[in-house]
């Protein structure tokens, strides 16, 4: 049974992972009950936020989901996270709680790391001044890399002798050895497929080992660097180093107490502000504006009120946005999440016969994720005798689903 994405925060300590945690699980949008069955002290509920296929059908104001909520076409998903915890140097010799920290790990399909771009803390999380922030990265991904690459290296005389025995492949040798890791038959071989390798496995050097682990380590943990504390004086020059050495894409730049401030103002009637929004309106704000809504609001004292304007100064205006709803987007995009709005009746979009509520469902699967896959993961072995795509046309259980295509389905139980 296809299982859902599972994505990891990682950071050192006082990295501001846990205020980037708190942020992502602490949706005002949180409604209803969890779909995860089993959540461990670890793992928690986060939002993503995605453009719903009620939009599409002009249907917004019926859209009533069971999980989560949609607003105006916006909807937010319940995605799980783990908090992976114990990261500091030399986690892949057991210091701290390297161990646990690495085990965490494996159950991760992509990384969130939570980079203190402030550079007032040094690799272990205590307070200095100056730090080059750039190197957690380095180190981080070296920990990962050589854990696997031990592991590997550990049984690479037996690994090799079975793979000549039984004329196995490269890729079934590799998938035996990293499966531990969470992986499958097709991570392995996009990752030979990357690096092109043509010596046969029985002869790779230890060069070539490593540039297999390094190539894997990226397919099997695509990550996202979420640069935290972009308010700070220092920020500025520690995020143009780190922009140079990563790809533009995988970088987020966001200040998650700020984005925790404006939630716990919001959630106590102070302000009007919507999650990864770039505006803030206060009660003068909206009165201004002739809206009616600022008669709601609490009056701000000076103090609140110079604190706000700080925060719009150097977060809002600046960077467009806190940055923290970015952060799980961006980790989505990196794994190339589709959402799949399953659907009783696929011409109204209902749950049923007599029920106006539309789209009530949304399930997020990978990218390549086929029709039969999708039945499986909603349906379970329930026998399938047919799917309808929008407007009541067949789909083939072989087709793929894509955003606008194959998305919207309703299936048919029976043999």
């Amino acid at each position: 049974m296809p299982r859902d994405p599972l994505i990891g925060l990682v950071g050192k300590p006082s990295s501001g992972k846990s205020t980037t945690l708190n942020s992502l699980t602490d949706a005002s949008s949180k409604v209803g009950n969890f779909p995860f069955t089993t959540i461990d002290p670890q793992r928690a509920i986060g939002y993503l936020q995605i453009d719903c296929a009620c939009s599409r059908y002009s249907v917004s104001d019926r859209c009533k989901p069971n999980y989560g909520a949609c607003i105006q076409g916006k909807r937010s998903v319940p995605i799980e996270l783990l908090d992976v915890a114990g990261l500091v140097p030399g986690a892949h010799e057991g210091k701290g709680l390297g161990n646990k920290f690495l085990d965490d790990l494996r159950h991760a399909d992509a990384l969130i790391h939570v980079v203190d771009v402030s550079g007032t803390t040094d690799a272990e999380g205590k307070a200095t001044r100056g730090y080059d922030p750039s190197q957690d990265i380095i180190w981080l991904r070296s920990e990962i890399v050589r854990w696997i690459e031990g592991n590997l290296m550990e049984k690479w005389g037996s690994i090799k002798r079975r793979h000549v025995a039984i004329k196995a492949n490269p890729v079934e040798t590799l998938q035996n050895q990293f499966s531990g890791y969470g992986s499958t038959p097709q991570t392995v071989a996009r990752t030979l497929d990357r690096l092109k390798v043509k010596e046969p496995l029985e002869y790779w050097s230890p060069e070539t080992i490593s540039s297999v682990v390094n190539a894997f380590t990226d397919e099997k943990f695509p990550t996202v660097f979420a640069l935290n504390k972009i308010d700070h004086p220092d920020a500025d020059k520690n995020i143009a180093k780190i922009a140079k050495m990563q790809d533009p894409q995988s970088i987020v730049l966001c200040s998650a107490i700020s984005e925790v401030f404006l939630r716990k103002l919001a959630k106590q009637g102070f302000v009007r502000y919507v999650e990864g929004s770039e505006f803030v309106d206060t009660r003068e704000d909206l009165l201004e504006m002739g809206e009616a809504d600022g008669e709601g609001l609490k009056e701000l004292d000076e103090k609140l009120k110079t604190r706000i304007e700080n925060l719009k100064d150097m977060v809002l205006y600046r960077f467009g946005s806190t940055g923290v709803v970015q952060v799980l987007s961006r980790a989505a995009e990196l794994l190339g999440l589709v959402p799949v709005f399953p659907v009783r009746n696929i011409h109204g979009f209902g749950a049923g016969a007599g029920n106006d509520k539309v789209f009530r469902d949304c399930v997020l699967v990978k990218k390549g994720t086929t029709v039969r896959e999708c039945a499986r993961k909603i349906m379970g072995d329930a026998p399938l005798a047919y799917v309808e795509g929008a407007g009541g046309v067949r789909v083939s259980e072989d087709e793929v689903v894509e955003v606008g295509k194959n998305d919207v389905l309703s299936f048919k139980v029976g043999r």
